[in-house]
């Protein structure tokens, strides 16, 4: 019984060290939490050692997640009254769906019962597989991988530009559970030698990743001095369950107020771009950019001539079986004739129980689908692609959570920046906005270009390159205000750009052999 006690307060404990080393908190040591679990599934039950391995990963997992996305808890106080009291339990739902993919990892490793110093390679194959798969089934949700709890702009998120979001997982989780080998006094000493190398190989690839970081780091490109100035409007609003005419008006009227104010900018050097969140302004964009609409005046009145306009928003596409609404972006430039719509962009991955319903149709039939207030929900949009409006460097735009995902950037039409346009608001002061800057701020890196954030309520920033905010160019939670700021510059394409995910599924190749050799070298008779 002692020991069932200690087991699960290990495998909880292993959980929350993996959660606190992501930002805000930064709690470095926690990556140790790698090595415990592989220690906890090394020793799970001999009796019924994949039952017990895949508990001790569950744990683990509802631990992590639950920390991770616990910030999930806040959308549902936006309509308090018709959804407060679903929180907890959605809350505690996604921990322990989300759980089951570490649970999964644990009872493969197990099945697999590597030995020796090379499980580490074993153990992080299996682990960084169903965190690959965690991205990708039923759309994904890739938040939190293990290779971005380096705060992005720091020296070893810069191996990103290399391996991706994904493969700097591998290499993570390999190098701190390496560590732990340290600490293995199985076998004689040839095997306790084999795992101190082991051990010194993990020390040496952190090592590693700091050293490629600071030199990276060192030769980082300067903005030009010609470079557009980008101006970033946060208003500061928050989410409300509905919106009256009087709310329209008043919304309307303080993005326009900040998007008109004269520049405090040294050089006084006006925005060329002005960038509003996603869903800013709360009616369709058919509406509000119809002509001779006040709204479509109001803003026109606010930009000058030669200006544009990146605005985040939503359209309806008439369509023979009816409405289809896209989450969107589109781009506005002021003529001395008028506004002109110059580009548009509709998201192309959306959140599962947010913005569609997974399995509609049974869905509505069990009534879940009212109960979430989903409604028909948003179409998907196209394969995301760079649009190239007249006035400004080509762009990609990545709407909200499509910012976590590594390689949506990329493509054989390269764009200059990446604009992220978000509303984090529906997340309030929590540390959810926080961490979704880190985790956006890593597209940068792999892609090697610029990143311009909005959202309503903070973090809005302006990220250079190599996934650094720039120095007094993001505005916090519950902030109004503007940020003037020029586009930091594009680098050369990243091997990642490049290349996408060979390297990782290179390494995770080299996992695979080893666990197909190990459970070879089991089956030969002796």
């Amino acid at each position: 019984m002692k020991n069932r006690w200690l087991t699960l307060f290990l495998s909880l404990l292993a959980g929350v060290l993996a959660a606190v080393a992501f930002p805000p908190f930064g709690v470095l040591p926690g990556l140790a939490a790698y090595g415990l679990l592989m220690r906890l599934w090394d020793t799970a039950d001999d009796a019924k050692p994949l039952r017990s391995a895949f508990w001790r990963g569950w744990l683990s997992g509802l631990a992590f997640f639950f920390i991770a996305t616990w910030w999930v808890f806040e959308a549902f106080q936006v309509d308090a009254k018709e959804q407060g009291w679903m929180a907890p339990f959605a809350v505690a739902l996604l921990a322990a769906g989300l759980g089951l993919f570490w649970g999964v990892a644990g009872l493969a490793y197990r099945w697999l019962k590597p030995t020796g110093p090379l499980r580490v390679l074993v153990f992080t194959g299996v682990f960084c597989l169903l965190e690959w798969l965690r991205g990708h089934i039923f759309t994904g949700f890739p938040w939190d991988l293990a290779g971005e709890a380096w705060k992005a702009g720091s020296a070893p998120s810069q191996a990103a530009s290399v391996f991706g979001a994904y493969g700097l997982s591998w290499v993570t989780v390999a190098a701190t559970a390496a560590l732990w080998l340290a600490f293995d006094a199985a076998g004689d000493a040839t095997d306790k030698q084999r795992a101190r190398i082991g051990a010194g190989l993990g020390a040496a690839t952190i090592v590693l990743l700091y050293i490629f970081g600071f030199a990276r780091l060192s030769h980082a490109a300067k903005i030009a001095a010609d470079a557009p100035i980008v101006r970033v409007v946060q208003a500061d609003e928050h989410e409300q369950p509905t919106y009256s005419m009087d709310d329209l008006r008043a919304i309307v009227a303080r993005y326009v107020a900040l998007t008109a104010q004269p520049t405090n900018r040294p050089d006084g050097r006006a925005p060329d771009i002005v960038i509003w969140p996603e869903g800013a302004i709360p009616d369709s964009d058919n509406e509000i950019l119809a002509p001779d609409t006040w709204t479509q005046a109001a803003f026109a009145a606010a930009l000058k001539p030669g200006q544009s306009l990146i605005m985040g928003g939503y359209r309806v596409q008439d369509d023979p079986a009816g409405p289809r609404y896209f989450n969107a972006v589109v781009t506005l430039r002021r003529t001395a004739d008028g506004l002109i719509q110059t580009g548009q962009y509709d998201k192309y991955h959306l959140v599962p129980f947010g913005e569609y319903m997974p399995a509609d149709a049974l869905m509505g039939r069990l009534g879940f689908k009212k109960l979430v207030h989903v409604g028909d929900g948003f179409s998907i949009g196209p394969k995301p692609a760079p649009i190239h409006p007249a006035g400004m460097p080509a762009v990609q735009p990545l709407i909200c959570y499509e910012s976590l995902f590594p390689g949506l950037a990329r493509g054989n039409d390269r764009a200059a920046w990446i604009v992220n346009v978000s509303d984090d608001a529906w997340f309030g002061r929590t540390y959810g906005p926080l961490q979704h800057l880190n985790l956006a701020s890593y597209r940068a890196i792999e892609e090697g270009l610029p990143i311009v954030r909005a959202t309503p309520t903070g973090v809005s920033a302006v990220i250079d390159s190599y996934g650094r905010v720039q120095s007094g160019a993001s505005l916090g939670q519950d902030v109004l205000g503007v940020l003037d700021e020029p586009l930091p510059a594009a680098l050369a394409p990243t091997p990642f750009a490049r290349f996408g995910e060979t390297l990782f599924y290179l390494l995770m190749g080299m996992s695979a052999v080893l666990a197909g050799l190990g459970r070879t070298a089991k089956r030969i008779p002796s």
